[in-house]
């Protein structure tokens, strides 16, 4: 079984073209020209959009995307956040470790215990719910545990923080974790190049001219990774089968069955996706791939969970069944690469792939590697053995903004099994 997973830049030409003619578009935009065509308005989202009979034209389109660009107040990151609450000194317990404020205490008590005090003890975890719109107070029932459990799964899916276990003290009367604020990267480079752009999926390509600065900065400014979704695709001996598109900052499960519940640190959050295998009695299977993965599916109970964080996008397998995969990190190229039961494992790099990107549109560089496959019980790479002849296969791919795919004829079906 293999899931591909497929990391791509999904950069619309109109956004691109927007900033080659950026001192126009700014007069236009201050006349108001924008608002007021005849063929053209706003719905009830902010989106620009044609009147009856009219097609939209791509310049207005890319005049509306500088002003969905104006600078505005945006959400704190994590980081940000909780840097903002231990400074505040208004939650008890909550405070630095180190004077050079890269280690934080947080009370962890359980709200089992008879000493727990709600207004106190799960304070920290209801502001965040409440900073991340999950709770309303007077509208919304009260739930310290999914209030604690939203921000442990915020701070296991961040790259940028780290538990300190061997710190931590759980098991005493005022309990708490200590986590580590890891440091961050920053990537300034610019680059300037007249030419021809290509923008990809699969095997399609769009090109057109553009004199224009790319930096990586622009690219993730363009497509915060906060708005980066798995579209994950399922194949049975290189036929799709099953496809989804995560909207879960958590992520999504692949498995068999159901997804698996309970000790939510091992198996992860509850507000996890869920792609489950197909039936193989609703396909059109030969005898003997059938009998083989009637015998395979039953050990990928409790699956794999896949997700993006800040820094690329990660794994960890549950299943019983051995998982293999392949991709721009694997050590191995030519030969299998096991992930390991339990573990996390990153699959690609956000930093290098936007930097391999950078180089392919400035310098003509090869294009960024961003698929990623996994195998599901049979051993992978197998140089003996092409993807499509394995039983199951997928195909995630991490996509941005996706409004405009259809105008470019960017096509997110799967990449052609090889």
């Amino acid at each position: 079984m293999i899931v591909t997973i497929k990391a791509m830049a999904m950069f619309s030409a109109t956004q691109v073209f927007l900033c080659t003619q950026k001192k126009q578009i700014g007069a236009n935009r201050k006349s108001g020209n924008i608002f007021r065509h005849p063929e053209y308005g706003v719905n009830e989202e902010g989106a620009l959009m044609p009147r009856s009979g009219s097609e939209l034209h791509p310049k207005l389109e890319c005049e509306h995307f500088l002003e969905q660009m104006e600078p505005k107040e945006s959400p704190m990151r994590l980081r940000e956040w909780l840097i903002a609450q231990i400074d505040s000194g208004k939650y008890a317990g909550l405070s630095w470790e180190n004077e050079g404020k890269t280690l934080f205490k947080i009370p962890w008590k359980h709200a089992a215990k008879q000493d727990y005090r709600q207004s106190e003890d799960a304070a920290l975890f209801k502001a965040w719910a409440v900073y991340k719109g999950k709770y309303r107070e007077g509208r919304d029932r009260a739930d310290p545990s999914a209030w604690k459990t939203r921000l442990r799964c915020a701070l296991n899916k961040s790259s940028e923080f780290q538990e300190v276990s061997e710190r931590s003290q759980l098991d005493i009367s005022e309990p708490y974790k200590v986590y580590r604020i890891v440091e961050e990267t920053h990537i300034h480079t610019n680059t300037e190049k007249d030419g021809r752009l290509e923008l990809y999926s699969n095997n399609n390509v769009v090109g057109f001219d553009r004199p224009v600065n790319v930096s990586v900065t622009l690219l993730t400014a363009w497509y915060p990774i906060s708005d980066l979704r798995l579209l994950v695709c399922v194949f049975y001996h290189g036929q799709l089968v099953q496809e989804l598109i995560t909207s879960s900052p958590e992520g999504c499960f692949i498995l068999q069955g159901s997804a698996p519940v309970g000790n939510e640190r091992i198996y992860g959050p509850c507000g996890a996706h869920t792609l489950s295998f197909p039936r193989l009695d609703t396909l059109s299977l030969s005898p003997g791939i059938a009998e083989a993965m009637s015998r395979l599916l039953p050990h990928l109970e409790k699956g794999v969970l896949v997700w993006v964080a800040p820094d690329g996008v990660y794994i960890k397998r549950f299943c019983q069944g051995r998982v293999y995969w392949n991709g721009p990190l694997a050590l191995h190229q030519q030969q299998p690469n096991k992930l390991e039961r339990e573990k996390t494992c990153r699959l690609l790099d956000i930093n290098v792939f936007l930097q391999e990107l950078q180089q392919h549109l400035h310098a003509g560089g090869p294009r960024p590697r961003y698929v990623i496959d996994l195998c599901f019980g049979e051993e992978f790479p197998d140089k003996n053995q092409p993807k499509s002849k394995k039983l199951i296969t997928a195909q995630e791919l991490l996509e941005g903004f996706q409004k405009r795919e259809a105008e470019l004829n960017l096509s997110l079906k799967p990449e052609s099994q090889k």
